[in-house]
């Protein structure tokens, strides 16, 4: 945890934030994998943790707006549980390690929402992502599970997205640590992708690399030679000469702060001419988009940016043709990049994304678009000093969609389908860094970055 001051503070702005009433912030609990007693490695509610910072199943928080006190509501262990798990905080400890003013037993907590709401007060709450967490809300505030999404208080989500999204430098310097650790991920992947080599093997040394770092991954690994599959997470092939491996790996620290990276490199070390050629093009948009993004830009208009990049070096392979503004402008770069530029990240590595995606990446100036590729760009709004988000452009090329776009004639005017047509065995490109966006404009995070040139990637993989 930081210093319960950090808590206190953060729980003052959503007090000012909410207005009026009380915030109910529950935290998760243990969730079994096959049976009770054998359970899923914990990970607290985030929101819970920027609050309280107590990283403990079963509790709940209350924040009174009107009062400004703060409690926690959760159970002693008991002596079944210390014999499994040791000694444990009371409750009342953990709530003094977090600045809160009281703790109660969890049973109280129903009550005090009763008394609550018989007084006409208000009681925010956020949207439920896990299924015990909408069921309590429903037992307690007597609201179908199925209608929380629609009831969860705006204000609240609104006040934890500006206070979040502004990260403090306590929290680069964890984002920092866990971008170390994905450093050290995705070099070791680099060094092990030769030939006859499985898949699984180079996932499971990423994941023991951040478990021994007191770490965990910040998401289920993706690792794959078919790397036109966004999020492909099958790790069974064996690794072959001729192919690319793309690794989408990053840390999640012991106090939760996350790191995100990918790199696509050539099994065996060496680029074709070709794998080289499409490879310095997405390179080149990762560059670019890390030169334009600074305060005051939208992240959308960086994401257009770096699309038009990626249809000029196409344009230049002989795969696009036309204007390449118009063809952005229409859509038809998205056949190689469906995806958007980034996301915001920090004690998610989706930053927020369980507030609703519309709320972080979005603002009532920025608003997301229905066109295909840019409708899955996770921020478009006007980037600030202190956010950290991701820069991940890609160019894939994915069969089905080939297949489809040309039989629809879809984008004749820019799309050179015969010669697409060749590169249908390639497979995909993702090069990813962490950015943090200062006073002039954008850093990686980490103290190295991860090599990310040809010349850097065939070096790291040679080396012993």
């Amino acid at each position: 945890m930081f210093d319960k001051s950090v808590y206190v503070n953060r729980r003052r702005a959503i007090a000012r934030g909410i207005g009026g009433g009380i915030a109910l912030i529950p935290g998760n609990n243990e969730s079994p994998a096959n049976y009770p007693a054998n359970t899923y490695k914990f990970r607290q509610d985030s929101s819970f943790l920027y609050l309280f910072g107590l990283n403990h199943p079963g509790l709940a928080g209350v924040i009174d707006a009107d009062t400004g006190e703060d409690f926690i509501y959760g159970d002693d262990a008991g002596i079944d549980d210390i014999i499994w798990t040791g000694p444990q905080p009371s409750v009342r400890e953990m709530a003094e390690s977090a600045g809160a003013r009281g703790a109660s037993p969890f049973t109280r907590l129903a009550g005090v929402l009763r008394d609550a709401i018989a007084a006409g007060r208000r009681v925010h709450f956020l949207p439920p992502y896990r299924s015990l967490n909408a069921l309590l809300l429903e037992e307690m505030l007597g609201i179908h599970h199925s209608l929380l999404k629609r009831y969860a208080s705006l204000e609240l989500i609104r006040a934890l997205v500006a206070s979040r999204s502004v990260k403090e430098p306590r929290e680069i310097e964890e984002i920092a640590r866990a971008c170390d650790i994905g450093r050290e991920m995705h070099v070791r992947a680099m060094q092990e992708a030769r030939p006859g080599v499985r898949e699984q093997y180079i996932a499971g040394l990423l994941e023991g690399i951040a478990a021994s770092r007191g770490s965990m991954v910040s998401f289920p690994v993706i690792l794959s030679q078919n790397g036109e599959t966004l999020h492909n997470h099958d790790h069974g092939q064996v690794l072959s000469t001729g192919r690319m491996m793309l690794t989408d790996a990053g840390a999640e620290t012991s106090l939760n702060y996350c790191s995100d990276f990918t790199r696509t490199v050539p099994v065996g070390g060496k680029f074709t001419s070709r794998q080289r050629e499409v490879y310095e093009i997405v390179l080149e948009c990762n560059q670019r988009a890390m030169e334009l993004a600074r305060p005051g830009v939208t992240y959308r208009w960086v994401h257009v940016e770096t699309c038009k990049v990626l249809a000029r070096g196409l344009k230049a392979l002989g795969l696009m043709k036309g204007d390449v503004d118009e063809a952005v402008a229409a859509g038809a770069h998205a056949l190689f990049m469906p995806h958007g530029l980034g996301h915001m990240m920090g004690l998610d590595v989706h930053d927020m994304e369980d507030l609703g995606q519309v709320h972080v990446g979005y603002d009532e100036e920025t608003r997301p678009a229905e066109q295909f590729g840019l409708a899955s760009l996770r921020m478009g709004r006007r980037l600030e000093e202190g956010f950290v988000v991701t820069d991940e452009p890609g160019c894939y090329f994915i069969p089905a969609l080939i297949d489809r776009w040309r039989a629809e004639r879809k984008h004749e005017a820019f799309l050179a389908y015969d010669k697409i047509e060749t590169f249908k065995d390639f497979g995909g490109i993702r090069v990813e860094d962490d950015l943090l966006i200062t006073r002039d404009g954008a850093v990686c995070l980490g103290e190295r970055r991860v090599p990310a040139t040809v010349k850097e990637i065939e070096e790291t993989m040679r080396a012993e």
